[in-house]
């Protein structure tokens, strides 16, 4: 949310600098995340003068250019080229003089000493649009004759300066959504830091409101009073939708609103204002004369204003005439019954919507706006009144025409104040400090909270409409502390500690040894959010859709669910990269993953949901970057493979007491499973062209993904234990076996250690092929073996014996044959 300082000093007597109450702001709880200056014309016309053309003759080399002396006051006389068809002697015109920079949207240029078809030029002589004044480029701007020559540019026409503060407002100060809003918390502020009474709160008079006659009928019937608990209107005739004067648009250009014409700027003046959204209606449309608050039946199509033909749900709250729906309450209009050009009669619109039904309507339909984000939040009740007849002023100091009906007003049970107890001792203990009595009650007072009863012991309070998240006796100490300012607060000299028990091995340090390990290989950490569209997981023949574990009220559709698995927010990192041409890419990312058990009866609680933390490792493109010295290898499966085995053993897992199998689905083309007892630890996959298309992804995407939890317990039942250095040598002898094709690796190693336990150390593959003098179905795999004992030097017998056992245990268990 963004405030402007000029507006805030509306409403109270601000005698700080901009950047001073920026502090202040943040201070009181309204944390300025920034901070800007804003000038009505961009760069404040700064170098820009009023000058008088004294001389003015036709370049000898240019037909459209003419040479101009001209006076800019202080004695200066400079000579300028200009091209502009209607510069002539004798005229008064801005003058933009060396060095001064102008702006056109977005670019900028430094107006320099230049020589122009041989005739030396000392600035510019612009036109409207050169200056950010207008549109308009057909010639020079030609000035009152009055004007004296030096005069800066910016006083004539006025340029507006203002500093506006960018808001991260908190959810629950929805009371502070608005310059008034603020505005109170700063006189609070004001009052607190320089110890006064004197700031108060200025609220502008609604007091000459006055219905000029009742030519302009509009009945309002409100059907659904708990969606809708206040509606009030008023219609005005004779209007003239235009533009806007300059000091609104001013006004909304400051904090980043596009001015549209007097109408919609009124309104949105009002609501950036008081933080109560107004809808104006074009009165000649609203069929039969009458407005109704209602909710329409399940499916039933609406266009709003956008052109965007939406279903609505059964409760969407609408508002209608006697035909047709016009806007969705709180939300957004529709497109045919809104304010045009040639509107002349007004329905001002002015309620208090039920923040549940709307926030749940803005979210079904993923339409936010500033309306929605202040109603859901909780607009005040009482500010409806007070709003509608601020705006309706406006419109005729503005638009003209006049106030052609009383005010409707349904209000048919009033949302009362409510009352809060305190006790200074809870006071005095939540903040950690005591404070004066008679400066809690100050501040109280400035937050317009009234005091019903004091006593030694404590206070009744009175909360108003506006402070909807001012419910309990905290909420209350919440705001005194916040304006006595957190900052006042001392702290102890001493600290208070105690000693905890961690965890052994202790979860985090071993996901940071792995975290290292990781970048210390290239690879790049990224955190996904736990919210993902259910969309991925709908029509996936991987996953189930019943487990996903939906949100009642989801933020939008894209984050309606909890993920299933961190592939899919992977990707969408992997294709985000590519698109700002960033195609090598090495990735992983901690997180959880989240399903519920749909069979498990629904008033079963957290029993059905099931959670459990995953590392999920990407690779694609480049091993590494280009270089002169390396071959741009591209990552594939093996490389990934050779990553997921390397944090294996970093983390003391022996690969070789898990069992490896084959596994290709929907969205994997082919992979590895890495299996203890039966369950999965980690997968190590070259992804589908399937799932690779879904993201726009051309290139290969390898995943590795691994069961942390379950990696964690093999971890913790791993002991370290010391081995010397064996004194007696490692013989190494190899195989060449001719293989069946479906047979692996894995498969083979296994054997081998079963077929020989104590003396051989280590299997490896040093040699695949397949072709020329292969029979079909077979491969040839060239294996080594290391052969060692810890208590002598092995024999050629022992070895010799120990190969045959393994080559046989090959030939009868997998049909090998030694090549």
């Amino acid at each position: 949310m963004k405030l402007s300082y000029n507006w805030l000093k509306q409403y109270v007597d601000i005698d700080v600098e901009p950047l001073e109450l920026s502090d202040i702001l943040t201070n009181i709880g309204l944390e300025v995340e920034g901070f800007e200056k804003f000038q009505s014309v961009k760069g404040g016309l700064e170098g820009v003068v009023i000058g008088k053309v004294l001389t003015c003759e036709k370049h000898p080399d240019a037909d459209k250019l003419s040479i101009t002396t001209v006076d800019v006051g202080g004695g200066r006389i400079l000579p300028i080229v200009c091209g502009a068809p209607n510069v002539a002697a004798g005229q008064t015109v801005p003058v933009a003089t060396v060095g001064t920079i102008l702006y056109s949207e977005e670019e900028s240029f430094t107006i320099k000493k230049a020589k122009i078809r041989g005739a030396v030029s000392e600035g510019m002589i612009c036109a409207e649009d050169e200056l950010g004044l207008g549109t308009s480029h057909e010639g020079i701007m030609v000035l009152p004759d009055k004007l004296q020559p030096g005069t800066p540019a910016a006083d004539y026409f006025r340029i507006e300066e203002d500093y506006v503060y960018e808001i991260g407002l908190t959810p629950n100060r929805a009371d502070a959504a608005s310059h008034i809003g603020s505005a109170r918390d700063v006189a609070a502020g004001l009052n607190r830091l320089k110890n006064t009474r004197k700031y108060k709160l200025h609220l502008p008079s609604v007091e000459d409101f006055k219905v000029d006659d009742t030519s302009l009928d509009i009945e309002v019937v409100v059907e659904d009073s708990k969606a809708c608990p206040r509606y009030s209107g008023v219609t005005l005739s004779g209007v003239k939708v235009e533009e806007s004067p300059d000091w609104l648009k001013n006004k909304l250009n400051a904090i980043g609103l596009r001015p549209i014409n007097n109408i919609v700027d009124i309104t949105n003046y009002i609501l950036h204002e008081t933080g109560q959204p107004l809808h104006p209606f074009d009165a000649d449309k609203i069929k039969g004369n009458k407005v109704v608050v209602k909710k329409m039946p399940e499916g039933t199509p609406f266009v709003t204003l956008d052109g965007v033909e939406r279903k609505l749900a059964f409760d969407d709250l609408m508002i209608c005439n006697t035909e047709d729906s016009m806007c969705i309450g709180g939300v957004f209009g529709g497109l045919d019954s809104g304010v045009t050009e040639q509107t002349t009669n007004i329905f001002l619109e002015s309620a208090y919507f039920d923040p549940a039904h709307i926030r749940k309507t803005s979210k079904r339909h993923g339409l936010q706006t500033d309306a929605s984000f202040r109603f859901e939040r909780g607009a005040d009740p009482e500010m409806t009144l007070f709003a509608l007849k601020r705006a309706a002023m406006l419109f005729k100091e503005i638009a003209g025409g006049k106030i052609s009906s009383e005010i409707k007003d349904v209000y048919p049970e009033k949302i009362e104040k409510w009352t809060v107890d305190i006790t200074y001792k809870n006071v005095d203990r939540l903040i950690g400090k005591v404070i004066g009595r008679d400066i809690i009650r100050d501040i109280l007072t400035d937050l317009e909270i009234e005091v019903l009863e004091e006593t030694d012991e404590g206070m009744k309070l009175l909360i108003p409409t506006f402070k909807v998240d001012v419910k309990r006796e905290a909420d209350v100490i919440e705001e005194i502390l916040r304006v006595y300012g957190y900052n006042n607060v001392e702290f102890e000299d001493k600290i208070d500690a105690s000693v905890s028990y961690r965890q052994k091995p202790d979860p985090e340090k071993v996901q940071n040894l792995i975290s290292d390990q990781l970048t210390a290989q290239g690879f790049v950490e990224m955190i996904n959010n736990s919210l993902t569209r259910s969309g991925y997981y709908i029509e996936n023949e991987d996953f189930d859709e019943n487990k996903s574990v939906t949100l009642l009220n989801p933020l939008s559709k894209d984050l309606d669910v909890m993920r299933q698995s961190l592939l899919f927010g992977g990707l969408e990192v992997v294709s985000y990269n590519i698109n700002h041409k960033i195609p090598d890419q090495k990735l992983y990312e901690f997180g959880k993953i989240y399903s519920k058990d749909p069979s498990k009866e629904k008033n079963s609680g957290l029993k059905k949901y099931h959670e459990e933390k995953h590392l999920a490792v990407f690779t694609t493109g480049a091993v590494l970057p280009e270089n002169w010295n390396n071959d741009n290898r591209k990552t594939d499966f093996y490389f990934l493979k050779g990553v997921v085995e390397s944090i294996f053993g970093k983390l003391g897992i022996d690969r070789r007491g898990m069992s490896i199998r084959e596994i290709s689905s929907n969205n994997l083309s082919y992979g590895l499973e890495y299996q203890k007892d039966n369950t999965t630890v980690a997968t190590v996959t070259a992804l589908s062209k399937k799932i690779l298309r879904r993201f726009d992804i051309e290139q290969e995407v390898f995943m590795a993904d691994f069961n942390w939890e379950k990696v964690m317990k093999m971890h913790a039942a791993n002991e370290t234990v010391y081995t010397p250095v064996s004194k007696y040598p490692a013989v190494r002898r190899d195989l060449a076996l001719l293989i069946d094709k479906s047979v692996h690796f894995g498969e083979m190693e296994k054997l081998a250690f079963e077929a020989e336990r104590r003396i051989l150390k280590k299997v490896g593959l040093f040699d695949v092929y397949e072709g020329d003098n292969i029979p079909e179905g077979k491969k040839s795999y060239a294996l080594s073996f290391i052969l060692q004992d810890e208590g002598k030097t092995l024999t050629d017998k022992v070895i010799d014996k120990t190969m045959r056992r393994i080559r046989q245990t090959f030939e009868q268990k997998l049909n090998a044959e030694l090549r």
